[in-house]
């Protein structure tokens, strides 16, 4: 059952090339540099964007609207919250799995200082199987293509049970190392690139209108904090992922209400304990910031409850918006997908933002499809 599932989802999301060997020359922009991207306040010096898109007249509309103390829609400080959503919101998620996934596939099948248990290798062949026989993708315009849904419990145990045992600073390395590794399907590109850079424009100009921004995924969420670290402007304490357990290097499967912590402990990577996707990013905005959102952007059904939460009976204006995935000439969109999400937007009252349209680029005019 699990198996079939797994092929299902995978046949309908993978990229279709297989797993890539050799390092290509990146040319993208380098984590320094995205880390330099900064727009002012009055939006004035924004680069990336098309500034006659619907989608960039109503965030700076909005932004200049509830900043403005004159404005009846005036938001203070404090309560100016802006929520974004990772894989294919902030960073591309189509190359060919979401970050998580394929960090997976290179712990349970690359690294040479691990030995998965079986049932984890197993489940690590399979999606590197299905991937691969997937093929070549059609260089045709409207190829279609969709992501995986999120992946189950069992699924979701199985990514984090890898990484248990590992202290933070191996686990640190290993990301690390991860993220330089090429972003298949991409020439040009490194995983730990391949941020939007007019997304990272967003976070820019939210943070110099004194917006304190989080980020809320389904990615694990001490590889989030340390692939966000250096580029975007948002502290490690403001960033909401998926939770394992993290225990004693000495604890021994004791009790947390019974051991202590001593001098000759280290801190491991635990067990999986919560996947952030749907319903419980919201249960997690209320439970880690303690005030609902004026602003979320999205892309997915993962981040369907956290829009409307944003919208819903706000005592402020407020705004939602998902990024439409509808660019096969510069990204490995899917049409499919962004019309679906096109017709979400309509339906719950997002705005919805065109790779296509609104980005004047994605990555950088040298960064393309490998196909291409």
């Amino acid at each position: 059952m699990r198996g079939n599932k797994l092929c299902a989802a995978v046949l309908a999301a993978a990229l279709g090339v297989g797993f890539m060997t050799g390092t290509p020359s990146v040319q993208a922009a380098t984590r320094a540099e995205l880390a330099k991207i900064s727009v002012s306040r009055n939006g004035s010096d924004f680069k990336y964007w098309n500034e006659d898109a619907v989608s960039f007249r109503a965030l700076t509309r909005y932004v200049e609207d509830v900043t403005d103390p004159a404005s009846v829609n005036y938001i203070p400080v404090d309560d100016r919250i802006a929520v974004f959503d990772l894989d294919g919101t902030l960073v591309c998620e189509t190359t060919p799995c979401y970050f998580e996934w394929m960090m997976y596939l290179e712990r349970a099948l690359n690294d040479p200082n691990y030995t998965p248990a079986p049932p984890d290798r197993a489940y690590a062949e399979e999606v590197k199987k299905t991937i691969e026989e997937v093929g070549i993708p059609n260089p045709k315009p409207d190829r279609t293509r969709s992501m995986p849904k999120d992946m189950d419990l069992r699924e979701a145990v199985s990514q984090e049970e890898v990484f248990v045992g590992m202290t933070l600073s191996e686990y640190e390395r290993f990301v690390k190392k991860f993220m330089r590794t090429p972003a298949e399907g991409m020439k040009n590109l490194k995983r730990g690139d391949a941020f939007y850079l007019p997304m990272v424009e967003v976070v820019s100009y939210l943070n110099a209108n004194r917006f304190k921004c989080f980020i809320v995924s389904g990615t694990d969420r001490q590889a989030l904090r340390i692939l966000a670290d250096g580029v975007l402007p948002i502290d490690k304490d403001n960033i909401i992922g998926t939770d394992i357990f993290h225990v004693a290097s000495h604890q021994d499967g004791a009790d947390g209400l019974e051991y202590q912590f001593t001098k000759d402990d280290e801190i491991l990577q635990g067990s999986f304990t919560l996947k952030n996707v749907k319903m419980n990013k919201v249960a997690n905005i209320v439970r880690e910031i303690g005030k609902q959102p004026v602003l979320a952007f999205g892309n997915s059904s993962g981040d369907t409850s956290m829009l409307n939460y944003t919208i819903t009976r706000n005592k402020y204006k407020a705004l939602s918006f998902a990024l439409l995935c509808d660019d096969l000439e510069r990204e490995l969109g899917c049409m499919e997908k962004a019309d679906k999400m096109r017709a979400d937007c309509e339906k719950n009252g997002w705005i919805s933002v065109s790779m296509r349209d609104d980005f004047k680029t994605i990555y950088g005019d040298n960064v393309t499809r490998a196909d291409k």
